[in-house]
């Protein structure tokens, strides 16, 4: 039997200008999947992820979260909130705080928001943060270097540490790979497909077919909709090769 899943998109529609961003997406996720998202340019595949993760709402369909509608408001849609987090391919790191001040923003929906002040004044949860960054193969003495003192891929770990402090449920993540050089982005891959592991789910929007080893599924979205929804060793280069395409 088959675990319960963690998020359900049911023919999810969102409006366009000249065509639906997306346009009848069925998708479900349950815990331990790794799901690779492809597809060219404008596909749709950051809208996918902003339906999941909650910020941005479909103009026709339903989202579940473990079986329920999001709430909009209240301690169930905190909760919903503490459960879904997001590496962005910006990072959205704070560039003037400490690294580990950016890492216990990961912790900020579950602390409200006295312990947030609080985390701007002084050192909070020292251990668990060294132990995120010893995780993330990352030297613990850099707890206490601002972020913009580090290297490229110092900083896509640390943001990535912010989601492991987070604990969320599921993972989503926004071509995180696309600026990186191959080194780089096979290392972040490999702790992102890591991290993702069960109980975890891992959603990930990818731009190299290349490195679709590790997950277990890859779905192919073309102009708003799902074109293929596949394990991922069974795509074929074929159905790469026409998700691709050029328009006519």
């Amino acid at each position: 039997m088959s675990a319960p899943a963690l998020l359900e998109l049911r023919r999810v529609v969102v409006a366009g200008r000249d065509h639906p961003r997306l346009a009848g997406i069925d998708l479900t996720l349950r815990p331990g999947e790794r799901v690779a998202l492809l597809g060219p340019s404008g596909a749709g595949k950051s809208t996918l992820l902003a339906v999941a993760n909650g910020l941005l709402s479909p103009d026709q369909g339903t989202v579940l979260w473990q079986g329920e509608t999001p709430a909009r408001r209240g301690g169930r849609r905190r909760r919903q909130q503490r459960c879904i987090g997001t590496l962005w391919q910006d990072l959205r790191l704070i560039e003037e705080l400490t690294v580990q001040q950016n890492l216990n923003t990961g912790r900020l929906a579950s602390w409200g928001w006295p312990r947030a002040v609080l985390n701007l004044l002084v050192p909070l949860e020292t251990q668990a943060c060294s132990q995120v960054l010893t995780r993330l193969d990352l030297d613990p003495g850099l707890l206490n270097q601002p972020v913009s003192a580090l290297s490229g891929g110092q900083r896509q770990r640390v943001a990535l540490g912010r989601l492991l402090r987070q604990d969320p449920q599921l993972l989503l993540a926004d071509e995180p790979l696309a600026s990186l050089d191959p080194r780089l982005a096979a290392e972040l891959l490999a702790l992102l497909l890591d991290a993702g592991a069960t109980p975890r789910a891992l959603l990930l929007s990818l731009h190299r077919p290349d490195l679709l080893k590790g997950f277990d599924r890859a779905i192919g979205l073309r102009a708003g909709a799902v074109v293929f929804d596949l394990p991922a060793e069974q795509l074929q280069q074929d159905r790469l090769d026409a998700l691709y395409a050029s328009a006519p």
